[in-house]
């Protein structure tokens, strides 16, 4: 249990430039205290204490602002940064080394009893307000920009943005994650998909205009000028 303590964090210290000291952290983030409180409850949870495991998590939901199904599967080196207004489903599964801002949702998408949370393979970072929902997968070192909903696959090593989600960046992942980190998801100028889409209908639109005015000034040129009569003798 210390052993996660201690990795918890440091995923804190590795990614937050605001964390100063450990009593800090220990006092004022609640990502922290969420995350404590999940292992707990999810321990009780995987030894039938069901109902204690939900109270626990209920409890450490009113303090932090983060809900935290004690059945899901977290792993390692998980940072949770603000906190306030993060769900995690039961059938989530969270890999190692995953970055979430506020805000975010692991949502299902049905009432079935079997698998219906996302799935987040390891070095994921999920932007601040994005919702991804349904039994989809996250691939590895994947990016979900803010504000994003999610409702399919996303490849490994990948950006995706908007409503809903389009891939607009595959890059490539560096040996050493933290350099590769990219605050609230975001990657270089973040095009926008849609406005990219219009652009391209206007430069059609531009050019079938030319071809027009060029196939009128044909048809002009060669339509026979009209002949004018003699006059009568």
């Amino acid at each position: 249990m210390f052993r996660r303590l201690r990795d918890d964090l440091r995923a804190v210290f590795h990614r937050d430039p605001a964390a100063r000291t450990i009593v800090e952290v220990l006092l004022c983030y609640p990502g922290i205290h969420a995350l404590q409180g999940y292992r707990l409850s999810h321990w009780l949870w995987k030894r039938n204490f069901r109902l204690l495991a939900r109270f626990i998590s209920q409890v450490v939901r009113f303090f932090s602002g983060i809900e935290i199904h004690p059945a899901a599967q977290i792993g390692e080196g998980f940072f949770i940064d603000h906190g306030m207004g993060v769900v995690i489903g039961e059938t989530a599964e969270i890999g190692n080394n995953v970055t979430i801002y506020h805000g975010v949702t692991l949502g299902g998408t049905s009432w079935n009893k079997g698998k219906r949370h996302p799935t987040l393979e390891d070095n994921v970072i999920i932007g601040a307000g994005a919702k991804v929902l349904g039994p989809i997968t996250v691939g590895t070192n994947a990016r979900v920009g803010s504000n994003a909903v999610v409702v399919r696959d996303v490849p490994a090593d990948s950006t995706v943005v908007g409503v809903p989600g389009r891939i607009i960046v595959s890059h490539t992942a560096t040996p050493d994650h933290s350099a590769a980190f990219s605050f609230y998801g975001q990657t270089g100028e973040m095009p926008d998909p849609v406005a990219r889409a219009v652009s391209c209908l206007l430069d059609q639109v531009r050019q079938m205009d030319r071809r027009i005015q060029e196939l009128e000034q044909d048809l002009e040129q060669a339509r026979p000028s009209p002949k004018i009569p003699e006059e009568l003798p």
